[in-house]
Formats: C-alpha cells, sequence, structure tokens
C-alpha cells in the first residue's frame, strides 16, 4: 500500500497502463512537460516519450476525433478534456462518432479502447465555466460507459478498468477531491468491476445514493442520521452506465426509502432516470416518495456555490423528511 491523493492515484493507473501496453497513449491540452492543469499526467512524457504523452491544440472537438481515429486503428487512447464544462465542443464527436462507431458497422469496428478523462463539478470556486456536472447529458447516449469515483483508491481501480474495457468510457473526476486527502491505495495493478456499485454501510431504514465527490456529504448525512437513531444504508453507484440496478433494488426493497444525491441540476439529472426505474420495481414497497438533493436549475454560481452545492445538511433534512413522511 502507499498513500496517494486521488491525482496520484490517477497518475499511478496511467503509467501502469501505459506500462503494461506499448500502444496507450494519453493526450491533450498542456498534458506534456506541464502535466495538465492539475498535474494529472506529471512525468508521464519524460519516462514514454514524446509519442505517447503529448500536448494537443486547444480544440476539444479535435482531440475526441484524433482520439476516435487512433482507438479504432488499434491504440489505447486516453484523451483527456481539460474541464468537463468545455466537453461540449465534442459532443458530437463523442455521442455520433465514439458512441456509434461500433453499431453502424455491424461490429466490424470499434473504438472501444477508447477512454475520456474529464475532471467535473464545483469545490474550487470554478464559477459557472469550471464547475458543472454533465454526467446526464452523456447518459442518454446508447454506446458509452460513465464512471465517476469517489476516492483514490476507487479512482486507481476504476480507472484501469476503464482503459481496458472494450468500450469507450467516459472518466468523471470529482477535481474538489483530487488534493483532499489522502488514502490507502495498492502499488500494484488492480481493476474495479464497471456497472457494480459499492454499499459502503448497511442499513434498515434509508437508502442513501450517490457517486464521486456527492459521497462526502452523504456520508456526513447519514452520521447525523444515525445520531437521531435512522439506520442508512449507503451505497457509492460507481457507474451511471450502465447502472447497478440490482444492487439498489435489493437495497430499496429492504429499507423503503430511498434519497439521491447529485451535484448537477434537478431538472433531467440522472437521479430522475434512477428514480423512474426504482419506483417502477419496488413501489409497492416504498414508505414515502424517493427524494432527489441535487444542484438547482440555473447555471453554476460563484459568490453563491455553497447555497448552489447540495451538502449534508440539505441530504440530512430529505432524510428526517422522508423517514417523517
Amino acid at each position: 500500500m502507499a498513500k496517494m491523493n486521488l491525482l496520484q492515484a490517477i497518475n499511478n493507473a496511467l503509467d501502469l497502463a501505459m506500462a503494461s501496453n506499448d500502444k496507450t497513449v494519453c493526450f491533450g491540452e498542456d498534458v506534456g512537460v506541464f502535466g495538465g492543469v492539475f498535474r494529472a499526467t506529471s512525468h508521464l512524457q519524460e519516462k514514454y516519450g514524446r509519442a505517447r504523452c503529448f500536448n494537443t491544440p486547444l480544440v476539444e472537438q479535435g482531440i475526441i476525433g484524433f482520439a476516435n481515429g487512433l482507438a479504432a486503428q488499434g491504440h489505447v487512447a486516453v484523451a483527456e478534456i481539460q474541464f468537463a464544462d468545455y466537453i461540449f465542443p465534442a459532443f458530437d464527436q463523442i455521442v455520433n462518432e465514439s458512441a456509434k462507431y461500433r453499431y453502424r458497422s455491424g461490429s466490424l469496428f470499434d473504438v472501444g479502447n477508447l477512454t475520456i478523462r474529464t475532471p467535473y463539478g464545483g469545490g474550487i470556486a470554478g464559477g459557472l465555466y469550471h464547475s458543472q456536472s454533465p454526467e446526464a447529458y452523456f447518459a442518454h447516449t446508447p454506446g458509452l460507459k460513465i464512471v465517476v469515483p469517489r476516492n483514490p483508491y476507487e479512482a486507481k481501480g476504476l480507472l484501469l478498468a476503464s482503459i481496458r474495457d472494450p468500450n469507450p468510457v467516459v472518466f468523471f473526476e470529482p477535481k474538489r477531491l483530487y488534493r483532499a486527502s489522502v488514502g490507502d491505495v495498492p502499488e500494484e495493478d488492480y481493476e474495479l468491476p464497471l456497472g457494480k456499485a459499492s454499499v459502503l454501510k448497511e442499513g434498515t431504514d434509508i437508502t442513501l445514493l450517490a457517486w464521486g465527490a456527492q459521497m462526502e456529504p452523504l456520508e456526513k448525512a447519514a452520521e447525523m442520521a444515525e445520531k437521531e437513531g435512522i439506520s442508512c444504508e449507503i451505497i457509492d453507484l460507481r457507474t451511471i452506465v450502465p447502472w447497478d440496478i440490482e444492487t439498489v433494488t435489493n437495497s430499496v426493497l429492504k429499507t423503503g426509502r430511498l434519497v439521491i444525491s447529485h451535484e448537477a441540476p434537478l431538472t433531467g439529472g440522472f437521479a430522475g432516470e434512477i428514480a423512474a426505474t426504482i419506483q417502477e420495481r419496488c413501489f409497492l414497497y416504498l414508505e414515502s416518495p424517493i427524494a432527489r438533493v441535487t444542484g438547482l436549475d440555473t447555471p453554476f454560481p460563484l459568490a453563491l456555490e455553497k447555497e448552489y452545492v447540495p451538502d449534508h445538511l440539505k441530504i440530512f433534512e430529505a432524510i428526517k423528511h422522508s423517514i417523517h413522511f
């Protein structure tokens, strides 16, 4: 084991992926000598050379178009979009090319060896253009996998699994947690399963569900609830697409209640998809309406960031409302 923060775990995963397969290349804006704006790719260029870790022009649609070509021709492409907010110029390349490449060719060719890394979410006083959580946009697109880690251990294992998965993956990294804390991470190569949620704590009264950076306030709210005698089951979804319906369903069948939290706005957020699926499967077992604790239906504000973000207090209020419904 080694002590790593989330950034170091990402860097370590990239290092191992490049060491184990000489067709693995990583690229993006300033990822070479500079190591990217957050330094996630530090020292990879000096270790593997400019042909395998290199800068691209500041053109997101060009980065993903180039990544599609590399992946289609047998390389393992790991593309970095510097901020998730700037993934939108590449939206057409991702949803109309990356996601559909295998389907449109009848599986004759694909871009399955493509992973798109990008930091998402608030917490760094980035304002409306550096704080968004756009995972739901991509969840609507068949052909993509979407992964969001919550800590350094999860980040390394999920990133290695994403890079080696035979499907294009969008890997959202919670930038608020990049240097927030360190954790024990195995130095050796390991993978965590995509599409499988993680039950952090078992409980009997209510199920709490989130992913990425929202796991921290979720766990804090659960601690507050436990002090009032409320037994909380805590689940980290890990993978948005495909999401682990079975684990969440089994939990809600047991507890009868569900609170879902994400940082993205309420309308069209992925919590709505989860809520619709769970009510179909658990309707007669529900003791209260499924609750969503999310960001607001406004642009992400700078001065009012703390009011916008769904924190532990908002989640705790939702827990109490659900219990006492």
